[in-house]
């Protein structure tokens, strides 16, 4: 392949394949716990952190991986509360995200449209070498987060008393969810964006669980659809000269239509729920 010969399109295609991991294996648990729309509003609130990086003339990823954090952490934490007005507070802090991000990369000395749209809709191409190093120390964290924790994870996930009872530190177990969720965003928005981040999250977890039984299965088979995808669509990008990130989530939006066509043979030839063979069904988006 061609492609292969261009420095550009080995950091994009390294770009694709960390970002085809990472979103789906977060957005596995984001699913389960009926939050597939918490990547879309982290990826708004990312975007000021995007501009301050800019308007400090420092590397946004960084200045996004805090702000983000901070964001997702402040949304876990009006969710646990459960306050009546918690959707107000959730929705002020994305329109607030979002506009705050806008006013800053205004006032920043190198901040332009040009830069701000390469942010909220992908641009993987343009992935720098610097970029790469803090893309895969992100994606290192998030693995490490969701293959070691899982089980603890999906306990959280599944019914917060019931983990609560057995003895998991449902608090800080939540709140290390949303910091990975933040942390994902961050890793995928130069490949994708942040306004399309959360289609990574869900469509292919979406997709996964048109065709598998337990939730272990549902997690491995939204990454292979997540790195498929990911891939394809950063090729089908460079050959066809069109965004990457719209190639992508138009790909994911592909397979989920395919699975759901070929759900019920297939369901019939897949194990049984569980983590092995046992354990509770993975939830479909509500």
């Amino acid at each position: 392949m061609d492609l292969l010969n261009y420095a550009f399109m080995q950091r994009a295609l390294l770009a694709a394949l960390l970002v085809g991991i990472t979103a789906p294996a977060v957005g596995t648990f984001l699913v389960q716990r009926r939050q597939a729309i918490m990547g879309d509003g982290i990826g708004h609130v990312a975007l000021t952190g995007v501009a301050l990086g800019f308007l400090l003339q420092v590397s946004p990823v960084w200045t996004a991986v805090a702000v983000s954090v901070a964001g997702a952490v402040g949304m876990e934490l009006i969710r646990s509360h459960g306050k009546a007005r918690g959707d107000i507070a959730l929705a002020m802090l994305f329109y607030g995200g979002m506009s705050g991000g806008v006013m800053i990369i205004y006032l920043a000395p190198n901040g332009s449209n040009a830069n701000l749209t390469t942010y909220l809709f992908g641009s993987i191409s343009t992935v720098s070498p610097q970029d790469i190093p803090p893309m895969i120390a992100l994606a290192a964290f998030v693995l490490l987060v969701v293959l070691g924790l899982r089980r603890h994870l999906f306990a959280v996930c599944q019914d917060e008393e019931f983990a609560h009872v057995g003895g998991l530190p449902v608090r800080a177990l939540n709140l290390l969810l949303a910091v990975t969720a933040a942390v994902t965003v961050t890793v995928a928005m130069r490949a994708v964006g942040l306004l399309l981040v959360s289609a990574l999250m869900v469509i292919p977890v979406a997709a996964a669980q048109q065709v598998t039984r337990g939730f272990a299965w549902t997690l491995a088979v939204a990454v292979a659809i997540g790195v498929t995808v990911a891939l394809s669509g950063t090729v089908f990008s460079y050959y066809v000269d069109v965004p990457p990130g719209s190639s992508i989530v138009l790909a994911s939006m592909a397979v989920f239509l395919l699975f759901t066509a070929a759900a019920g043979p297939l369901r019939h030839r897949l194990p049984r729920p569980g983590w092995h063979n046992g354990g509770v069904r993975a939830r479909r988006p509500s």
